[in-house]
């Protein structure tokens, strides 16, 4: 229980929102979402933000029932607002995306206070273009995908290292090797909301939601 409490009181003091922190001018907000998302992640980019490109990738299977992970946004589709990210399709985020090809991303910039939501269904890209997003990587990377089956029970350390040596002999005796099943795919966004902390808590949100080929525009209550 103290220990309990000890955490409680530390969570509690941990500030949040500290700044200084952006002013969001909604008014002159781009009228594509994918423009402005370019823009912030470009200036936490720009202020040496750690790792702004990672993002929360929430999926669902075939009863609701949610999961997330982090993971690495690869590209953008500024103009369609489109999410490009890779995954193994045998991954568990991969059997859910087959099962129901709709998803959540989420960043948030602690340095900036700003966190945007993303709500889109998925589209999976042609083999070509998998095949040259995975010989893109780096050795290491390369070799990972290769090492063992994405999210399938691991009895120990010494399975780990005999499925990495093995995947290292197959990657040396040919480089050009793709696995089946990596994958690309791209959250097409139909709802895109922009959230910019404030540190008297007067949040500012912009939300954007997808209308035939445009967007329409408003303000949320924080």
């Amino acid at each position: 229980m103290e220990a309990d409490e000890s955490l409680r009181s530390r969570l509690l003091r941990a500030p949040a929102l500290a700044g200084p922190l952006p002013p969001f001018d909604t008014g002159r907000a781009p009228e594509r979402p994918g423009e402005l998302f370019v823009r912030w992640i470009g200036e936490a980019l720009d202020a040496g933000t750690g790792e702004p490109q990672v993002m929360t990738l929430s999926t669902a299977d075939r009863q609701g029932r949610p999961s997330a992970r982090v993971l690495l946004l690869r590209d953008v589709d500024v103009e369609d607002c489109g999410f490009v990210f890779a995954t193994s399709s045998a991954s568990r985020k991969g059997r859910e995306l087959a099962d129901n090809p709709r998803a959540a991303l989420t960043w948030y910039w602690p340095a900036q206070g700003r966190q945007v939501r993303v709500t889109g269904r998925v589209e999976t890209a042609p083999q070509p273009t998998a095949r040259e997003d995975f010989l893109g990587r780096s050795p290491a990377s390369r070799e990972a995908a290769f090492t063992g089956r994405t999210s399938a029970p691991l009895s120990g350390a010494r399975e780990y290292e005999h499925a990495r040596a093995r995947a290292r002999e197959h990657l040396e005796a040919d480089p050009l090797a793709v696995p089946p099943d990596h994958t690309v795919c791209t959250v097409r966004a139909d709802e895109i909301e922009f959230w910019q902390g404030s540190a008297d808590r007067h949040h500012v949100r912009l939300r954007y939601l997808r209308e035939g080929d445009g967007w329409t525009r408003g303000l949320l209550w924080p």
